[in-house]
């Protein structure tokens, strides 16, 4: 009788001890913090600008690059999100307050990275993302920056091509060149009508590489590339279009060169550090197709409109 009483007693306190463990799991997931204003939630796009710089120092961080602040979860007490500009995307913490119709956020990058800053911003009418960030180390050459940013989901668009219009100029890699023009002046005696040719005095001349037009009409992502296609492409167009596969896909460029073909393209919205696992077959052929020429391809340097 007495074992008997043992056993039931040891099963009563269990199930009251199973009970107890529900009921706190029940509590723990009733008192997740609620999401608010989700529809603030996604991708804002927009150009990062300089606004102070140390001008005592060499310029080698770009004017502007193209940002994409991305808000992902806004609670009544912590905002995260991530911002993903110049081949870096860091996690973002911080929080929101509202005044009327215009929403305030300051959110913080984590301060591990040298580069690592804080962002204070407002979203007015639910359009308009307006603000800036300061750096944390205050001794960077550029210690702040602004930004008017839109609303702007990215979508992987393997039709999408790079505007016609306006050429193509590598600003980052110019060099010096050394020109020498031959002038024609007319004999100005009476009576003769023959030319003299004079030599004018060389002088240098900064010369950059141009891309054709052909990256304008040649998809690396839809069309299987063949040796004919690229063979009399320049290297600075095999270039582009290799990256113009990596633009399609989101992924934000680290080097100048290639960021300052893309950051201007509307279209382009930076948002990975790494794409590769969302290459099709036909683009990972075309790069290594691509990548093989321009070891070997060359570039002709002309001045700027000419």
């Amino acid at each position: 009788m007495k074992k008997l009483f043992c056993l039931l007693l040891s099963i009563f306190l269990f199930s009251c001890n199973s009970k107890e463990k529900n009921l706190a799991k029940n509590n723990t997931d009733n008192s997740m913090p609620e999401e608010i204003r989700t529809d603030l939630y996604g991708s804002w796009v927009g150009d990062f600008i300089a606004a102070e710089r140390d001008t005592t120092r060499e310029a080698k961080e770009n004017y502007s690059n193209k940002i994409n602040i991305v808000i992902k979860k806004i609670t009544a007490d912590e905002v995260t999100g991530q911002s993903i500009v110049a081949g870096n995307s860091r996690p973002l913490k911080g929080f929101m307050r509202r005044t009327g119709n215009t929403f305030y956020f300051t959110l913080k990058e984590p301060g591990d990275d040298k580069n690592d800053g804080v962002f204070t911003f407002e979203i007015q009418k639910d359009t308009l993302l307006v603000g800036t960030w300061t750096a944390n180390n205050g001794k960077k050459e550029v210690t702040k920056r602004k930004f008017t940013l839109y609303k702007q989901e990215f979508k992987y668009n393997p039709n999408a091509m790079l505007p016609e219009g306006d050429p193509y100029v590598d600003f980052e890699n110019s060099k010096e060149e050394l020109v020498t023009n031959v002038e024609d002046q007319e004999d100005t005696e009476e009576g003769e009508d023959s030319t003299n040719t004079k030599k004018a005095e060389p002088y240098m001349e900064t010369v950059y590489r141009i891309a054709s037009e052909k990256i304008s009409t040649i998809n690396s992502s839809t069309q299987k590339l063949k040796e004919s296609d690229v063979k009399n492409l320049k290297k600075i167009d095999l270039e582009i279009l290799r990256n113009t596969i990596f633009a399609r896909h989101g992924l934000t460029f680290k080097t100048k060169t290639v960021r300052q073909f893309f950051d201007d393209v509307e279209w382009y919205v930076p948002i990975a550090t790494n794409v590769d696992d969302q290459l099709t077959t036909v683009e990972k052929e075309n790069i290594v197709l691509l990548k093989r020429f321009e070891k070997y391809a060359e570039d002709n340097y002309d001045s700027f409109g000419r």
